[in-house]
């Protein structure tokens, strides 16, 4: 397994420069499974140094070059997606078959989408007698969260590389051995020593001086709406380009001519997968009063009938990746039963025989209504609320009555109806009908769910800065 005691600084692996460690747990069995390095402001200077010393000839690079060296990327963690997986599996407690079909696959699948977006990308391009230059912001910190571990860190290593960004890779603390994997590919396949650096440790014990650093030009963060706020702030006196994707409270619409018997099994999948750890989650189920009892029954019976086991039998559910989210998880479905909230599946207590691992079933509430602290607050867990609507105005005004704005679910039987919904939810993104996530759209939200876009030529664009030449196209 990869290690995680060693920085990957300037194209070498050095020891930090204190000796704090911390283990890493699987979250199914509590069993350590390795140990990291915990960095402090010392090992972020050393980073952020070997980035900026390495931006001036990286920028300069062409892009045909830089595109060589992805392909390089691409190929090599798809031969390593095995180990990968397990190492995801292992630090967070992705069944197996998620882990080696999802969660690891999520890394070639975005550097192959930016290998697309550059074969065609004009970093210069005429504006009437203007030229427009597309080029690299510079040094960017990347910080990363365990919950899709390997499908976050390459939606922003694989655009900042391709845009000629130089950066400095934290990952969560809680899961960072796939990044160690990741480090080793890059080092295998040639990128010139500072151009991708990774450090290891927590958000005050290193995150705070990376994003505070007056060398660094950009951060792009993926984690709690809490951190994003607080990275802004560090940001701030020296006006750095910051991009948060962030919390989520998906509202999934069923109208009253959807097809129940399909939507209500997808929506309760979608819900429950990863265990519920998706920042899009469809979490707030909005349905016709008129068919609340049909889809009580229905969703009751969904939950019900997912697996949840060790991530090695692969189940349909592992473990909650961490201790700290299984109490929240925990508690917060103990708190919706205390504000009146009907317990149709699942509960907060683990299955006896997968004890002391850090399970919770797949929980349906029925009864919630939209004040209810598990209707406002991300949970980030397995965990269903059913909310009943009147009228379709109704369901839209509850499904925007939330500081977060990153996704939304729509079912319906006329499409014509469904996108009339979608156009009026103050969300990123909307998925109708069951549909897919698209890797080659933008991935992002409004509001709370931060700012920016992620994925494929848009999330290229954020690691650049546009010069207007006048007169160069002439």
């Amino acid at each position: 397994m990869a290690d995680t005691t060693r920085f990957y600084i300037g194209g070498r692996w050095v020891a930090p420069h204190g000796a704090d460690r911390a283990p890493v747990i699987n979250p199914a069995d509590l069993s350590t499974v390795a140990e990291v390095a915990l960095g402090n402001a010392d090992d972020a200077e050393a980073a952020i140094a070997t980035a900026r010393a390495a931006f001036g000839s990286w920028s300069q690079v062409r892009p045909a070059e830089r595109l060589s060296l992805i392909r390089a990327i691409h190929e090599a963690l798809i031969a390593r997606n095995d180990e990968i997986a397990d190492a995801i599996s292992a630090e967070m407690g992705a069944p197996q078959g998620l882990a080696r079909r999802a969660q690891a696959p999520s890394g070639p699948q975005h550097f192959g989408e930016i290998i697309r977006v550059m074969e065609t990308f004009a970093f210069e391009e005429p504006l009437g007698t203007t030229l427009l230059r597309h080029e690299p912001i510079g040094v960017c910190v990347l910080i990363t969260p365990w919950n899709w571990p390997m499908n976050q860190i390459a939606t922003k290593v694989a655009p900042a590389l391709a845009a000629g960004c130089t950066m400095v890779l934290k990952p969560s603390e809680l899961a960072p051995i796939d990044a160690a994997i990741l480090a080793e590919v890059i080092d295998s396949v040639g990128v010139p020593p500072g151009v991708f650096n990774l450090v290891h440790g927590t958000g005050p014990g290193i995150g705070d001086a990376l994003t505070r650093h007056p060398d660094v030009d950009m951060v792009s963060f993926t984690g709690s709406t809490r951190a994003g706020v607080a990275i802004s702030m560090n940001a701030a006196p020296t006006v750095k380009r910051v991009a948060l994707e962030l919390g989520g409270k998906s509202a999934n619409i069923v109208l009253p001519d959807a097809d129940l018997a399909k939507a209500i099994p997808a929506s309760v999948r979608g819900c429950m997968g990863n265990s519920g750890q998706s920042c899009n989650a469809p979490t707030r189920l909005l349905v016709p009063r008129t068919r609340l009892a049909e889809v009580h029954a229905l969703a009751a019976q969904a939950a019900n009938a997912l697996s949840v086991g060790l991530p090695a039998s692969d189940p349909f559910m592992g473990p909650i990746a961490n201790a700290a989210q299984h109490r929240r998880v925990v508690g917060m479905i103990e708190q919706a039963i205390a504000e009146g909230a009907t317990l149709l599946a699942g509960g907060p207590e683990c299955p006896e025989e997968l004890k002391p691992g850090l399970f919770v079933r797949p929980t349906v509430l029925g009864d919630v209504t939209p004040a209810m602290t598990v209707a406002r607050e991300e949970v980030f867990g397995p965990v269903l609320s059913i909310i009943a609507y009147d009228t379709v105005e109704q369901a839209v005004q509850i499904a925007n009555d939330t500081p977060y704005g990153l996704s939304g679910y729509v079912w319906g039987a006329d499409l014509d109806a469904c996108r009339d919904v979608a156009a009026r939810l103050r969300t990123g993104m909307v998925h109708l009908n069951g549909a897919s996530l698209d890797s080659a759209a933008p991935f992002g939200g409004y509001k709370m769910s931060g700012n920016g876009r992620e994925w494929g030529v848009y999330g290229l664009r954020e690691f650049l800065e546009v010069k207007s030449v006048y007169g160069g196209a002439a």
